[in-house]
């Protein structure tokens, strides 16, 4: 991914969300030639940083006032629109005697965050006059909360602002960011990549598949992350809808039409655990349903019995939220030492797929 951007002009920098900052994966991220990390939350910001992490990391979502000192000494740079925020930050700076990073998120159709582009000048020349902060560049953001996909003619108007704001406000912006994976076509595409130099890539190196499409990428691989589950009950029976039951606590209970030539596996893990809808049912398997604690399927595989273990794929939101679960033991193949590169100092545990 890194090789391939880098000969458009386009840096990766990688995003360790949906990784909870998991230092070993962070590192491997690296080792594959992301220029930095993005996180979106500080307390992975600090899990990296308490692992010896050290290349520079950006803050995406913009970032609390009540974190500003937090943000200012951990992070190199934070996405922003707001000036109460990036004056904040300012003043946290300059008590640290540091200058931090500004990078401005200007609205392009996502309608989540953004500074409205007719405002993008004002603002920017505001973040050029605040001592403690520099503008370093501006970013747009697709296919995260409306589902609009970047187009070639919105990444011009994101190099058109670019210029803009230099002419308006002096300083050099130094990057642009592009979006997401979701710009991935775009990026590989015969369009001209104008002032674009940096992409913010998550989902593409995790789970190597287009987000929006849900396609494989060329040359990358889907099956890096698999969720095993322990099967708790094997039920051959068949389940009728109750009708007309005037128990109110039945009624609630979702209940699945006749399933009798099938048998019902059920495993230990529910929505507390993940995105149930986000599994990837391995050949001959089916979804029933889930609860909290619970995920119900039908298979036709006589061999499943109690303790034995299914295996699935998962959606980016399914990745998520399975990484983030304190139940969920998450154990890495071919973990390797941190390298001198990127100045990884201490002990390190190394895990093993069992």
């Amino acid at each position: 991914m890194a090789e391939r951007l880098k000969r458009r002009g386009i840096r990766v920098t990688a995003v360790t969300k949906a990784v909870c900052g998991h230092p070993a994966i962070a590192r491997a991220m690296l080792d594959g030639g992301a220029a930095g990390l993005a996180e979106a939350r500080l307390s992975n910001v600090k899990r990296l940083r308490q692992a010896g992490v050290t290349c520079p990391i950006t803050l995406i979502r913009t970032p609390m006032l009540s974190q500003v000192d937090d943000v200012a000494q951990a992070c190199e740079a934070s996405y922003n629109t707001e000036i109460p925020v990036i004056a904040a930050l300012a003043a946290a700076a300059l008590r640290q005697n540091k200058v931090h990073d500004i990078i401005l998120m200007v609205e392009m159709g996502d309608l989540r965050d953004g500074i409205m582009p007719q405002d993008l000048g004002d603002i920017g020349q505001q973040v050029v006059d605040m001592p403690g902060v520099t503008l370093k560049g501006i970013g747009a953001n697709f296919a995260c909360l409306s589902g609009m996909a970047p187009t070639a003619a919105k990444m011009r108007a994101l190099s058109v602002l670019a210029n803009d704001v230099e002419g308006r406000c002096s300083p050099f912006i130094e990057t642009v960011s592009g979006g997401n994976s979701a710009n991935l076509p775009w990026a590989f595409g015969a369009c001209a990549t104008g002032r674009v130099n940096d992409l913010r890539i998550g989902e593409a190196i995790l789970l190597g598949v287009d987000p929006i499409t849900g396609d494989q990428i060329g040359g990358m691989y889907r099956d890096a992350f698999t969720l095993v589950a322990e099967v708790i009950v094997t039920d051959a029976k068949s389940v009728h809808p109750l009708v007309g039951n005037s128990d109110h606590t039945l009624a609630r209970i979702r209940l699945v039409p006749d399933i009798s030539k099938i048998t019902r596996i059920i495993l230990a893990i529910g929505y507390q655990d993940t995105d149930a809808a986000g599994l990837s049912m391995p050949p001959g398997n089916t979804l029933i349903g889930a609860t909290s604690d619970h995920l119900v399927i039908g298979t036709k595989d006589a061999a499943f019995c109690v303790g034995s273990e299914i295996r699935f794929q998962m959606s980016y939101r399914a990745l998520m939220r399975a990484m983030a679960a304190p139940d969920i033991q998450i154990n890495l193949r071919n973990d390797r030492p941190a390298t001198n590169a990127h100045k990884v100092h201490g002990p390190s545990k190394h895990l093993t797929l069992v």
